[in-house]
């Protein structure tokens, strides 16, 4: 049950909670919500009937906020005017969220550079370009079968790369304090 909360679950936590923040949710409750939401999920017996694992995240976090918003009798004003910051805050990135997303974009970049060079410009077309796989088919003069297979092989690889935790970027006996410090 761990490995599949690791596997399925845990990757989408960040874009949980920023989801919640942007449904009214108070700052102060998000954590409480996420928390719930990993309680419920060890409570489970078996996940087989579990098959989109990110929409059942999701709609279990729906849920326990709309349960939460409906038992409070009380709503503080202060609340309120945390939700109202949380959504202009969600329009202006901060420098911590811009931080966070350069070095996912850099993650991706590396994950995409792993890539075969078909599969690549397959993978930018579809993805980036937003081309279908007729169209990018046409264009490379190969069939939709090669362009439906290297799309998904390189969706499983990228999401494989950029999902596993960061190397740890610790000094190796070859001098790796200056390396790790010159990326």
């Amino acid at each position: 049950m761990a490995e599949w909360v690791g596997r399925e679950i845990l990757p989408h936590e960040r874009d949980l909670r920023l989801w919640l923040q942007r449904r009214l949710v108070a700052v102060a409750d998000v954590e409480d919500i996420v928390q719930e939401c990993y309680c419920r999920l060890a409570q489970l017996d078996d996940v087989a009937h579990v098959t989109m694992p990110r929409a059942y995240l999701f709609t279990m976090a729906r849920n326990l906020a709309q349960r939460q918003r409906t038992r409070a009798r009380v709503v503080r004003i202060e609340a309120l005017a945390e939700t109202a910051v949380a959504e202009w805050e969600c329009d202006q990135p901060s420098p911590e969220r811009f931080a966070a997303a350069r070095q996912e974009l850099e993650r991706v970049q590396a994950a995409l550079s792993t890539l075969p060079e078909r599969a690549r410009r397959i993978f930018l077309m579809r993805k980036v370009e937003g081309l279908t796989q007729k169209e990018i088919a046409t264009a490379m003069g190969v069939s939709e079968a090669v362009v439906e297979n290297d799309a998904s092989r390189s969706l499983r690889a990228i999401l494989k790369l950029i999902t596993e935790p960061e190397p740890e970027r610790a000094t190796s006996s070859t001098g790796g304090a200056a390396h790790a410090r010159s990326r």
